[in-house]
């Protein structure tokens, strides 16, 4: 077996491991180890911001210009934080790390240019139209994507100039793909709040970053909505609500959710239009008006029918999350008081989403059936004549009631069922029903006997964790509760009454169980006291 200084190959494997720290770790250079606990070196990540500064006016190839506190830095762990998701590709960071190893590092971290001092370097650079080569970009700055992943290595980051660095070349970068790194850069540094603050502060780098919606790259585009998104969620949302509120990036926006065949783009980019809605009420008042104008409501009930119907003909998983997207931006537009009459008044959405009320596989897309259900909800508040129109569709309240084991952690979503049931149920006419009719209604009630056990048990429990179990006030979940188990009662009591003609009308095996009926007739009374 070969050897090497004494040690067995596996021995020798598993020494270095052991002096590098984590293999998915870009490995810090052994001889210049700063004071503090982390597995990467603070000086092997300003070393790597140095290798993109650009060359410019007054600058030396070693790029000493950066400067360092790293020994006034905490303990940091690579660790990905909030939505730091995006980070580069994992060939690129492998063949980066590889080669970082045998790299030569200036042992200096002494501060030698300051702020005004890099401002030139960036002026001097627009001028001249130099760039730092793709390959350091792909090599270097796909590193330090994934670490700015880290907030303890983000913050050392901009404590070291990389925004001056990102900003003096995204002014100048034609590459695509130098275009996708630096935007991702940015991406993971945003979910830090430090960081977050620094990227504010820089002067014309979130606009020059937004004008980056017009290239066509998906890619880029696809960074640049995820920045864009956690801009928008985090506490400096008006600053990035400013730089979006320009009717030709706001209709760009929405002309690429129209027009990318991207998936991935696709999600990303509705991601973004979710993020205005439910970001400050400064920001939706901002940009949600003129979006409304350029057919934003007509356009997510077009996307929502195409994934529709992608469900219902090929069963794609990877679009399930694009369904999921637009269910949410259209269930938050419905709620809205200004716009919530455009959307809810669409007869085309409310066969859509009565379409995923009734799909029979719904574990597959279970969020997508509970978000459905809360939209439901909403357009009945709007347009109530809705009700009438679904009361006697028995497989639209078969899906209804087959949606409340899905939603058994989510109570807004039970609560709108309940008052679904209510609102249709209170429409029935049963005195005047055919007893055909009024069988098949009574088949789907008792039918899921056990699934409306089994929310009224866990409704219980939920009121009596709040201690307000006997408190209903008028209009609330528990009066619609109440109100479609009495309603329930009624119809069950209907059906008693006439079974024996039912009975003699329909084939023996489809004939409801008596003692489903009973259960479910106890279920009622015990509940709705």
């Amino acid at each position: 077996m070969a050897v090497r200084s004494g040690l067995t190959v596996e021995e020798d494997e598993q020494q270095q491991e052991e002096l590098v720290g984590p293999t998915h770790h870009p490995s810090a250079p052994l001889d210049e180890l700063f004071d503090v606990s982390t597995t990467v070196d603070p000086s092997y990540i300003i070393s790597l911001i140095r290798k993109l500064l650009p060359p410019g006016p007054g600058t030396n190839s070693s790029c000493d210009g950066v400067a360092s506190d790293a020994t006034d830095q905490g303990s940091p762990t690579c660790t990905k934080e909030g939505n730091a998701s995006s980070t580069s590709k994992d060939e690129h960071f492998e063949s980066s790390k590889n080669k970082s190893e045998n790299m030569d590092f200036d042992h200096s971290v002494e501060l030698s240019y300051q702020q005004g001092e890099l401002e030139d370097l960036c002026n001097g650079l627009e001028q001249t139209g130099d760039s730092v080569g793709d390959e350091a970009w792909e090599e270097y700055g796909c590193i330090l994507w994934d670490l700015a992943a880290s907030k303890m290595h983000a913050e050392l980051m901009v404590e070291n100039f990389i925004l001056e660095v990102i900003f003096a070349n995204v002014m100048v970068c034609k590459s695509l793909r130098v275009t996708e790194i630096i935007i991702g850069i940015c991406g993971n540094l945003a979910c830090h709040e430090v960081p977050m603050k620094r990227i504010v502060l820089t002067n014309g780098l979130i606009e020059i970053i937004v004008d980056k919606l017009f290239l066509d790259d998906p890619q880029c585009l696809c960074e640049i909505c995820r920045l864009l998104t956690v801009g928008l969620q985090s506490s400096e949302s008006i600053r990035w609500c400013g730089a979006l509120q320009s009717e030709q990036i706001l209709s760009r926006s929405l002309w690429i959710v129209e027009n990318t065949l991207s998936p991935q783009l696709i999600e990303k980019s509705i991601g973004l239009i979710l993020a205005i809605l439910e970001s400050r009420q400064e920001v939706v008042d901002t940009l949600l008006p003129p979006m409304m104008k350029m057919g934003l409501a007509s356009l997510l009930i077009s996307l929502l029918a195409f994934e529709v119907s992608k469900l219902m003909s090929e069963r794609m998983p990877e679009r399930y999350s694009i369904l999921d997207l637009l269910l949410r931006v259209i269930e938050a537009l419905s709620v809205i008081d200004e716009h919530s009459r455009e959307i809810c008044s669409s007869t085309k959405l409310f066969e859509l989403v009565s379409c995923l009320i009734k799909f029979p596989d719904k574990v597959e897309v279970a969020s997508c059936c509970v978000t459905a259900a809360v939209l439901i909800a909403n357009i009945l508040a709007d347009v109530t004549d809705r009700a009438f129109e679904i009361s006697l569709d028995l497989s639209f309240v078969e899906g209804l009631l087959d949606i409340f084991p899905l939603a058994s952690d989510d109570m807004e979503a039970r609560n709108a069922l309940w008052n679904i049931i209510a609102r249709v149920l209170v429409r029935i006419r049963e005195t005047e029903m055919s007893p055909s009719s009024l069988y098949r209604y009574v088949s789907v009630l008792a039918g899921r006997v056990d699934l409306i056990e089994d929310e009224l048990l866990n409704q219980q429990l939920d009121d009596s964790g709040h201690g307000h179990e006997s408190f209903h006030p008028p209009g609330s979940t528990a009066d619609a509760r109440i109100t479609s188990l009495r309603r329930m009662i009624s119809i069950l009591n209907q059906w008693t009454a006439a079974k024996d003609y039912a009975n003699d009308n329909v084939n023996a095996e489809e004939v409801v169980k008596d003692r489903d009926v009973k259960k479910l007739l106890n279920c009622c009374h015990k509940y709705s006291q």
